[in-house]
């Protein structure tokens, strides 16, 4: 276990963060459709964390477990702070990780009452150097720096499914989107750019997306992303191998009430949103460079009858 996380941890912090974009997750404009997709971290193992510490016990999964109680959780603040802290590593990984520039998001701002119960507008821009903020973060091991996931050998490979995962469709097909994630997708999907010089790789990640629909975003969705893995069975532990790309989870907003008339208005929206994996180091740990495609699997951890794939597709990001 604390290898697949060590290894998490290095895929979210490195190969999966080479851009702001991918980090900090997709803009969020007046106007732009809710849930544009979130950054790596925010993601795993933000996501995971909250539903990890919350309580099944409670209705609606309180407290971390839950969007509208997790603050209630005396956990939460240490959770966040953690988070924070790895923004503030990420900037000092290199290959040009920087925050955005657009002043849309330097000039956005947020309103909170200071400490004598006074409104307060905070800017982003006034918040991106903790130091001016009175803190900074210990300096500390990062053991996952150096957790890169290896190839799995050919006879190694597990050859039967794992009764606990569902069975796979057809391997290798391009498939026909949209699908519901009710069972392991395999899908090929076309490569823009192949060969690509390092200099070229430097000034743009490749980036898998992945569209997809939560039928109900008051249910805890989870699945997991490989690519080019042969096996038929998809144990846990493979999230520590080379083939592992990344994992989709969201955190329930699920907060069961009464509109006044006696309507219980608890049960789910839909959510659209994009899931973003950075491809560029895994397809050179995956022998793949000069491929004209890639094989990806989709593999439901939790949630699968509430999760609609849209669409597999690649596109490139500018580190700049």
């Amino acid at each position: 276990m604390i290898s697949a996380n060590l290894t998490i941890m290095y895929r979210q912090m490195v190969t999966n963060s080479r851009t702001a974009r991918l980090f900090l997750g997709q803009p969020y404009r007046v106007g732009d459709r809710p849930n544009p997709g979130a950054g790596s971290i925010e993601n795993v193992p933000h996501g995971t964390v909250h539903i990890w510490t919350g309580d099944p016990t409670p209705p609606n999964y309180e407290d971390m477990g839950n969007f509208y109680s997790a603050a209630r959780d005396p956990i939460f603040y240490a959770h966040h702070a953690n988070v924070d802290r790895m923004w503030s590593i990420w900037k000092t990984l290199g290959d040009n990780r920087q925050d955005f520039t657009d002043t849309d998001w330097l000039n956005a701002s947020f309103i909170f009452y200071d400490e004598n119960a006074q409104a307060v507008r905070v800017r982003v821009r006034d918040c991106l150097d903790t130091t001016k903020l009175g803190y900074t973060y210990q300096n500390v091991d990062l053991p996952w720096i150096n957790a890169r996931p290896t190839l799995r050998s050919t006879t190694s490979r597990v050859t039967s499914a794992s009764s606990s995962t569902p069975q796979a469709t057809n391997e290798s097909d391009t498939m026909s989107f949209p699908l519901p994630l009710d069972k392991v997708i395999r899908t090929q999907v076309s490569r823009p750019k192949k060969s690509r010089s390092k200099s070229e790789k430097d000034c743009e990640e490749e980036v898998l997306m992945i569209e997809i629909e939560v039928q109900r975003d008051d249910k805890y969705v989870k699945f997991d992303v490989y690519i080019n893995d042969e096996d038929d069975g998809y144990p846990k532990n493979t999230q520590m191998k080379a083939e592992y790309a990344g994992s989709y989870v969201n955190v329930p907003h699920r907060h069961t009430h009464d509109d006044g008339n006696n309507n219980n208005n608890g049960a789910g929206h839909k959510m659209t949103t994009t899931l973003r994996l950075g491809l560029t180091s895994m397809i050179e740990d995956l022998g793949a460079d000069d491929d004209d495609t890639i094989n990806v699997s989709l593999v439901p951890r939790s949630g699968m009858d509430y999760i609609i794939t849209n669409n597999v597709k690649i596109e490139f990001d500018n580190h700049v």
